[in-house]
């Protein structure tokens, strides 16, 4: 089972905000849509649920097109709260779990339970408009849930929460991908993509810069991060083959190289010096993938 999109594309007026987006979410996985603001990531999750009408391309899941028959079994967090102030927590969800198929009992234990997971018991028979951003968000995630669906869209579930609250909400992310949730998110935080997930796709001005397996992404771009930490004087290596960037902070030395064949020199030049403490050849991080592949400082808003 598996998510498709193929040569997905979505115009509004003249300007075009998805761009051909070609992309498989493998069933059991947690795929992030990385990119910032504007990039087409909510356009794209909208497209997805049948809530705006692709202008080109197709959308299918287990090889069928998305529609009322299959519903039941999506969860959708919108990034914009969607939750109506004036209902009490039991309330709301109770009224949106009648909507997905369920039974009062189960709604009622399937509350209790993800209450006491987001340690807000108390929140219960509290109007929605009386909780802090952090405790709408978790009674949110709640209603895109609690009928466990097996193909779960959070549009930026982590944004604008305190540390805290983040760590309870990425626990609970990560249990339901553990159990077998499908699990998609979008974020322009490339720390939470690196910790949660096995696939990505990066997504600027509507455009698919890059996508598939991190690791391999990681591998098949070929650039390095050579970090050295030791008493001797290496400032020479900024200018040995392959180095792209040197920075240097006290007895730490990090160098940028372009492929991984030119450690090996570097590794003999500065043995030859004496004593380091550390030499390690790092795989490249997000965030250098990202300026490389866009061309700008990646913005962390």
């Amino acid at each position: 089972m598996s998510l498709e999109l193929n040569n997905l594309t979505k115009r509004f007026g003249g300007n075009t905000a998805v761009d051909d987006i070609n992309l498989t979410v493998p069933s059991g996985s947690m795929y992030g849509f990385l990119g910032g603001n504007g990039a087409g990531k909510t356009t794209t999750f909208r497209m997805i649920l049948g809530l705006l009408e692709q202008t080109e391309g197709s959308i299918t899941y287990e090889n069928q097109t998305i529609n009322y028959n299959v519903t039941n079994r999506i969860g959708y967090l919108p990034e914009e709260r969607g939750l109506h102030p004036k209902l009490k927590v039991e309330e709301q969800i109770k009224y949106l779990g009648e909507l997905k198929g369920m039974n009062k009992n189960d709604i009622s234990d399937k509350l209790d339970h993800w209450l006491e997971r987001f340690e807000v018991p108390e929140n219960r028979n509290k109007r929605i408009e009386k909780l802090s951003k952090g405790n709408q968000q978790k009674i949110q995630l709640i209603a895109s849930i609690i009928h466990q669906p097996e193909l779960i869209i959070l549009d930026e579930p982590f944004s604008g929460l305190d540390p805290v609250n983040v760590e309870i909400l990425k626990k609970a992310v990560k249990e339901l991908n553990r159990e077998g949730a499908t699990i998609i998110f979008s974020t322009h935080r490339m720390e939470h993509v690196e910790e949660m997930c096995e696939e990505l796709c990066i997504l600027n001005h509507g455009q698919q810069v890059v996508s598939g397996n991190i690791d391999q992404i990681k591998s098949d771009f070929g650039q390095k991060e050579i970090i050295i930490e030791g008493d001797h004087d290496v400032a020479f290596l900024k200018d040995m083959p392959g180095v792209i960037d040197m920075k240097q902070v006290r007895s730490k030395t990090t160098l940028k190289i372009s492929e991984e064949q030119y450690a090996e020199q570097i590794y003999n030049e500065i043995t030859s010096l004496g004593y380091f403490k550390r030499f390690q050849v790092k795989e490249p991080s997000l965030n250098d993938i990202f300026i490389a592949k866009v061309g700008r400082q990646y913005e962390q808003v």
